[in-house]
């Protein structure tokens, strides 16, 4: 699984034309469940099931409140499932690597 940042809501809308499966993890720098989200990640990066998904990193801080209020997001961290460019699942809170796999099997 391949992983990008987006610093910009440009770079964001870059990122759902480039990429046709893509993960977005919707998170800040002082959230507990976002570095525990940031595991489960990692070990479904390392599954065959993120053959071909690109996982994109949002940070609050970097991309401003308003873009995140913007797209309705009411907590971090989120997972977003984007497929072709058009959201198909959030997941709101920490999501166990299992759990991440499903939504990438039912969704992508």
């Amino acid at each position: 699984m391949q992983t990008i940042t987006a610093t910009s809501p440009d770079e964001f809308d870059a990122a759902l034309k480039a990429h046709p499966q893509l993960l977005v993890d919707f998170y800040k720098d002082n959230c507990p469940g976002c570095r525990m989200l940031d595991m489960s990640l990692q070990k479904f990066a390392a599954s065959e099931a993120a053959q071909g998904v690109t996982l994109l990193k949002v940070k609050l801080e970097t991309v401003g409140e308003a873009f995140f209020i913007g797209l309705g997001l009411r907590q971090t961290p989120t997972l977003g499932v984007y497929r072709d460019g058009t959201e198909v699942a959030r997941l709101a809170g920490f999501q166990s690597p299992a759990q991440v796999e499903a939504a990438v099997g039912r969704h992508l």
